[in-house]
């Protein structure tokens, strides 16, 4: 009996190299730059500034420790709240309880799937008249979509609240003309080996305040001072990105444009091949915004479909493709417990309806023709079979 060939897998977001990467690295490697800092860590992170439109930038190892830096820059501490986005990964609020401090989740809204104003200013009256205003609000542009920052930063500014932009799955996405990470007071990026650019691990923490870059910069290299010998006054980090790991960077700079095309044009293949399918449909996209598409998602009606994402999620994975829910809210994390929430409206909350309905599909920005159809064939035969 001939056995036939299980299909190769088609993964989530997988890595896609330029072919310059080993240019900058080997530069690290035959000048012996190999420890962490060096002539590629000021060149990346001086062109990821320039990219998105800001004074300044600092490298670092991850996208996590971005945001750490960030509630430290800001002098977050035990007893203090912090408001942040619930649908999201768990990266974006961790940091919150390294600094001792609590989260309130805010609900996401309809239009962008990310904070919801409405819930956002209830949070705010709220914590105005218990006395104990946050002492900072993260946001989180989900998937590569930019959460409504004017309505947002309005009501931070009436509360003099500063914002950290977690804009690690949406470098080159815009709001209305403006760089995605731009536009808070600090802002971060993640170049885990899934997104739509990546340096293997790294992050870049993004502001126009340069002081507070150069504070981060002394926190991120273990907060050595200013002596001949090794001297520590306060607490710090090891989180500076390597020599080698930001050559990489600088190599998948150069091509971020050309994979924001190629994730969108799948993105729009998806759509135009399934959003005619009663109870399917698509994330937003804002007016006035532009998605780097880093994830295509969708939400799937099971009452018009007779298909729940689990079902849809097994059928994938039982043809050798990767596919998953969209995040778990973190307010219904074990982890958060009791932490505050607020939801949309009363008697709705979008995060969760999300988690129930959401699925990413494949959007790996190197991938073929012939894997794009196989995903879409597999959802059409799993959907068509409930018909």
């Amino acid at each position: 009996m001939i056995e036939i060939a299980k299909k190769d897998r088609i993964f989530l977001s997988p890595p896609h190299l330029s072919g310059n990467e080993m240019k900058y690295m080997q530069e690290a490697i035959d000048t012996n730059w190999i420890a962490p800092l060096g002539p590629n860590v000021d060149a990346f992170e001086a062109e990821i500034a320039s990219y998105v439109g800001a004074k300044g930038a600092v490298a670092v190892s991850s996208g996590t420790a971005a945001i750490h830096l960030a509630l430290s820059l800001l002098e977050i501490k035990t007893g203090d709240i912090v408001f942040c986005s619930s649908l999201t990964f768990v990266a974006s609020a961790n940091p919150i309880l390294y600094q001792g401090a609590e989260p309130v989740f805010i609900d996401s809204e309809p239009e962008t799937w990310n904070m919801s104003p409405q819930a956002l200013a209830k949070a705010f009256e709220e914590a105005a008249i218990a006395g104990i205003l946050p002492k900072a609000v993260i946001i989180v542009h989900l998937y590569g979509q930019s959460a409504k920052m004017d309505e947002i930063t309005s009501i931070c500014n009436q509360y003099d609240v500063p914002i950290i932009e977690d804009a690690a799955e949406s470098i080159g996405s815009s709001y209305k003309g403006k760089q995605s990470g731009s536009l808070g007071k600090l802002g971060v990026f993640s170049f885990n080996g899934n997104k739509i650019i990546t340096t293997s691990g790294g992050g870049m923490l993004v502001s126009n305040d340069t002081v507070a870059l150069q504070k981060a910069r002394f926190l991120a290299t273990q907060s050595k001072d200013p002596a001949p010998h090794y001297q520590h006054s306060k607490v710090g980090f090891n989180y500076r990105m390597s020599n080698i790991l930001a050559g990489m960077g600088r190599a998948q700079l150069e091509v971020l444009e050309e994979r924001i095309i190629s994730r969108r044009s799948i993105f729009l293949r998806y759509y135009q091949e399934l959003s005619h399918m009663p109870g399917i449909h698509f994330m937003p996209e804002l007016k006035n915004t532009m998605s780097n598409r880093w994830l295509t998602a969708l939400t799937i009606d099971e009452s018009k479909t007779g298909v729940s994402t689990d079902v849809l999620l097994q059928a994938l994975v039982k043809a050798n493709i990767e596919a998953r829910p969209v995040w778990k809210p973190l307010h219904l994390q074990p982890l958060f417990k009791g932490m505050k929430y607020f939801p949309h409206q009363e008697h709705l909350n979008v995060s969760e309806q999300l988690f129930m309905t959401g699925i990413c599909l494949p959007s790996g920005s190197n991938m073929t023709e012939e894997n794009l159809m196989r995903v879409i064939d597999c959802i059409k035969d799993e959907l068509n079979q409930r018909v």
